[in-house]
């Protein structure tokens, strides 16, 4: 029942910046981890960034000092901003929500469908 919903990729040169949005909706309790993953041709996935609901921010190395995590609680929606971006940026990127549906209930995961993000040179 719980969607997340990508926004905001497509086609840009090296250098230039996009940003990702990712809405969650459905019935949710509260949502404790949003992040962003991406899946390059070939590759497995592999985290970008999360961030927690008090606002803490991990990156991976290879974004580091380019790309900013952000959450809009109020909205369940989180933001990634890239900047800087390099053709090896090029993938499909992946919204992730770990959050509870329910007071009593555990965390669980849930995936966005994904969005093209492609950097050419």
């Amino acid at each position: 029942q719980v969607q997340l919903v990508e926004s905001g990729g497509g086609l840009v040169q090296a250098g230039g910046s996009l940003r990702l949005s990712c809405a969650a909706s459905g019935i949710i309790y509260s949502i404790i981890d949003m992040g962003w993953y991406r899946q390059a041709p070939g590759n497995q996935r592999e985290l970008v960034a999360v961030v927690a609901s008090g606002g803490t921010t991990t990156y991976a190395d290879a974004v580091k000092g380019r790309f900013t995590i952000s959450r809009d609680n109020a909205k369940n929606t989180v933001y990634l901003q890239m900047n800087s971006l390099k053709p090896e940026d090029t993938a499909v990127y992946y919204c992730n929500a770990q959050l509870r549906r329910t007071y009593s209930g555990g965390y669980s995961n849930y995936w966005g469908q994904g969005t093209q993000v492609t950097v050419s040179s």
